[in-house]
C-alpha cells in the first residue's frame, strides 16, 4: 500500500512504503481510508484495468447496481487533466496581468520620451536648421523608444530564464523557456514601444525650427 501521488510529481520514495492489505488492517485498523496502486500491463489496456477495478471494488463493498460508487479512482489521466486545467488558468490569469503591464510600461515610455523630446528642442531645432526632415525627426524617437521598449523586454526575458532555472532546480516542477516564447516577448515589447512612440515622436517632428532654436532649457 502506498501513496501513488509521489510517484507522479517526482517527490522522494523514500517517503512511501508499501505493505499488504492485512497488515494494514491490522495495525492501522479498517476505518482509516487508503489508496490502492493498481498499473496496467500496457497502456491501451488502461480503460480496462480501471474498469475491472472498479468491477472488483464494488463487489468488495457490496454496491448494488443502482447504488453509486463509495469510492474514488484516480488515474494517470485524470491527474494530467487537472495539471493542465490548474496551469490553464493561472497562464489565463498572468496573461491579463501582463498585458496591464503592457500598458503601464508603455505609458512610461511615452512619458520619458514627451520629455526627452523637451530636454531635445534645442537638438532638434539645430538639427531642421541643418535639413533634417520631419520623417528623420519622426524616424529617430521611433528608433529610440523601440529600442527602449527592446532592452527592457530582453531584461525581462533573462529575469524570466534566471527563475526559470531556479525552480527547475529546486523543485519537481518542469520549467523551461521555449525560443518562440522569447522571440514573442521582444517582439510584444519591441511593438509596445513603436505604439506607445508614435505620439512623442510626430510631436517632435512638428516642432518650429525657429522656435526650437529660441528655445531654453
Amino acid at each position: 500500500m502506498g501513496k501513488p501521488l509521489g510517484n507522479v510529481f517526482g517527490q522522494s520514495q523514500d517517503n512511501y512504503v508499501y505493505l499488504p492489505v492485512q497488515s494494514w488492517m491490522k495495525l492501522y485498523g479498517r476505518n482509516n481510508s487508503l489508496s490502492i496502486n493498481i498499473q496496467a500491463r500496457a497502456p491501451e489496456l488502461m480503460a480496462q484495468t480501471r474498469e475491472e477495478a472498479r468491477v472488483l471494488m464494488r463487489a468488495r463493498r457490496h454496491l448494488g447496481p443502482n447504488e453509486t460508487d463509495n469510492f474514488g479512482m484516480i488515474a494517470a489521466d485524470s491527474l494530467m487533466d487537472l495539471w493542465k486545467n490548474l496551469t490553464g488558468t493561472l497562464a489565463s490569469g498572468m496573461v491579463g496581468l501582463v498585458s496591464i503591464f503592457l500598458v503601464i510600461g508603455g505609458v512610461v515610455i511615452m512619458n520619458v520620451m514627451l520629455a526627452s523630446v523637451t530636454e531635445r528642442t534645442r537638438e532638434i531645432g539645430i538639427r531642421k536648421s541643418l535639413g533634417a526632415r520631419r520623417s528623420d525627426i519622426l524616424m529617430q524617437f521611433m528608433v529610440e523608444s523601440t529600442v527602449m521598449a527592446l532592452v527592457g523586454g530582453a531584461i525581462g526575458v533573462l529575469v524570466a530564464w534566471l527563475l526559470a532555472v531556479v525552480v527547475r532546480n529546486t523543485t519537481p516542477v518542469p520549467m523551461a523557456v521555449p525560443l518562440l516564447a522569447v522571440l514573442a516577448s521582444i517582439g510584444i515589447s519591441s511593438a509596445v514601444g513603436m505604439f506607445f512612440g508614435v505620439y512623442p515622436a510626430r510631436k517632435a517632428a512638428r516642432l518650429d525650427p525657429i522656435e526650437a532654436l529660441r528655445y531654453e532649457a
